[in-house]
């Protein structure tokens, strides 16, 4: 009988304590790389919208040729379908040579904090 009362299996309440803090730790250290994850993704999906936006602009002017190219300014909330972004498009006749026009087109997200940028040049 004495020899099971000697033998005692099991753990200690420190043990369980500090494995309880070890695996909290852990686990606050996941909760924060999934909310940098989440954010991430967030932010890719922002950038590859503004770029199809300004790629569509730009084929808009490509379509329209030399002679139809001109400044745009859509604001916030008056592109269809894309209300989180606004849309400028400059056109600098001269540049870089006569005869020639350079086509930036800007795509901002977040009240400005972020943006795209995209140039080109087309030639009458």
């Amino acid at each position: 009988m004495r020899k099971l009362r000697d033998n005692n299996s099991g753990f200690t309440l420190m043990e369980v304590l500090v494995a309880m803090v070890i695996l909290t730790v852990g686990l606050l250290g996941m909760a924060a790389l999934i909310a940098g994850i989440i954010n991430s993704n967030k932010l890719s999906n922002r950038i590859s919208t503004a770029t199809v936006l300004a790629q569509d602009k730009m084929e808009d002017i490509k379509r329209t040729g030399y002679a139809g190219a001109a400044d745009d300014t859509e604001d916030y909330n008056t592109i269809s379908d894309y209300t989180l972004y606004k849309r400028i498009t400059d056109v600098a006749a001269g540049d870089p040579a006569a005869g020639m026009k350079k086509i930036t087109v800007t795509v901002y997200w977040d009240s400005d904090d972020h943006s795209v940028v995209l140039k080109t040049i087309l030639a009458e």
